[in-house]
């Protein structure tokens, strides 16, 4: 029968999983919210920031 305590001991994740993960947590991708804001700025409509 499986021990499955001792196999979780054992366990290691893969490296190319944790590379993927650096990568996908390290971009700065632009959302929509991000895209509207630049869109109306050109535009030259005031948003009231406060």
């Amino acid at each position: 029968m499986i021990n499955f305590e001792e196999e979780l001991k054992k366990f290691h994740p893969s490296l190319e999983i944790e590379d993927a993960e650096e990568a996908i947590y390290n971009q700065d991708l632009t959302d929509m919210a991000d895209l509207l804001i630049k869109t109306i700025k050109e535009a030259g409509v005031d948003l009231g920031e406060q």
